[in-house]
């Protein structure tokens, strides 16, 4: 069994920064892309920013010079460092993973943190 575990949400001023983790466990043979979503109450689900096992990197437009995503893939963890947030950034964040288990590929997501962010 694998589970995403995330943390580092919380609340904060516009302009602050937070910095979410999430740690893989369980029965692991790799991971490939790791990505952040975000769902903002009545809106979709939306791909924040996304992290190759190689290290590319790719953001959203709203995010791009302020969100910066890495992983260490040593420790099966996926970071989203928040820089100059704003009150639209306020959302629930999932970490999702795609992690080979055996001979297949499965998609994991993580339970959601809040981060919300007061003007």
């Amino acid at each position: 069994q694998v589970q995403l575990v995330e943390s580092g949400g919380g609340l904060v001023q516009a302009g602050g920064s937070l910095r979410l983790s999430c740690a893989a466990s369980g029965s692991i043979f790799s991971i490939n892309a790791m990505n952040w979503y975000r769902q903002a109450p009545g809106k979709q689900r939306r791909l924040v920013a996304a992290v190759s096992n190689s290290g590319s990197t790719n953001y959203a437009d709203s995010v791009k010079g302020r969100f910066t995503i890495s992983r260490d893939n040593a420790k099966n963890t996926v970071y989203l460092q928040m820089n100059s947030l704003k009150p639209e950034d306020t959302a629930v964040y999932y970490c999702n993973a795609g992690i080979v288990a055996g001979r297949y590929e499965y998609d994991y997501w993580g339970q959601g943190t809040q981060v919300t962010v007061s003007s």
